[in-house]
Parts: structure tokens; C-alpha cells; sequence
């Protein structure tokens, strides 16, 4: 097998990923060599995502604070250093149920970001 490593890059500025007029980063692998891309989030109480899915899967890993996660009919508590794993297909969302700010890596497996909304259905 001929395998090319992708070129490195980085480090790649915050200020480069970060979604305007928020805390929030968001990283598509696609435009710097990776095969996953990933969201930071850091989300206030009693806010979230709508309910979405994506054809991939999605991790989840609390840093700080606590979240309620749906994930299709089940709903659970993560704290940190929980980690959750959405299935491809699944519609899924989290809400930030701690005191404080919830901080959370969202690794999305695939180069480039793909949400579908259950609004939009």
C-alpha cells in the first residue's frame, strides 16, 4: 500500500476557526490536510444545537461543565472527562444543564461538516 501522509500545517490561530461574535471554533479538516474536523464549544446554561444529524459519526468529550445529550431516544449526563459517541444517521443535540459554561470537543469524522436539521426535514 502507498500511503502519502498528508502535509502538516499549523499551529492554525484560534482567531482563524473561531465563528464570529463567539467562543465557539470551528475546524474543517478539509482545508488543512485532516480526515476529521471538530467544534469547541462553549455554550452558556440551558443553550445548545437544535436537533441535528450528520452521515458520519460524531464524539463528543466534556472539558468543563455539564451536558444533557439526546441521542436518538436516549437521553444522558455527561461531566468531564465523559466522552459520548453519536452514530451516523442519528439525530442527536445537547444542552448545556451545568451552573456554568459547558466546554466541549465535537469531533466530527470527516473532512468537511455535514448537518442536516430536523426543522429542515
Amino acid at each position: 500500500m502507498n500511503t502519502v501522509a498528508p502535509t502538516p500545517t499549523g499551529p492554525i490561530p484560534a482567531e482563524e476557526i473561531r465563528i464570529p461574535g463567539s467562543e465557539v471554533l470551528r475546524f474543517e479538516g478539509a482545508g488543512h490536510g485532516s480526515g476529521v474536523s471538530f467544534f469547541l464549544v462553549a455554550t452558556p446554561p440551558g443553550k445548545g444545537p437544535a436537533l441535528h444529524r450528520h452521515p458520519y459519526d460524531e464524539t463528543f468529550h466534556v472539558l468543563e461543565g455539564e451536558a444533557s445529550i439526546v441521542i436518538g431516544d436516549r437521553t444522558l449526563t455527561a461531566r468531564p472527562g465523559d466522552t459520548a459517541v453519536v452514530p451516523p444517521q442519528t439525530w442527536h443535540r445537547f444542552t448545556c444543564t451545568g451552573p456554568g459554561v459547558l466546554r466541549m470537543v465535537c469531533i466530527h469524522a470527516s473532512p468537511v461538516m455535514i448537518q442536516e436539521y430536523a426543522e429542515e426535514s
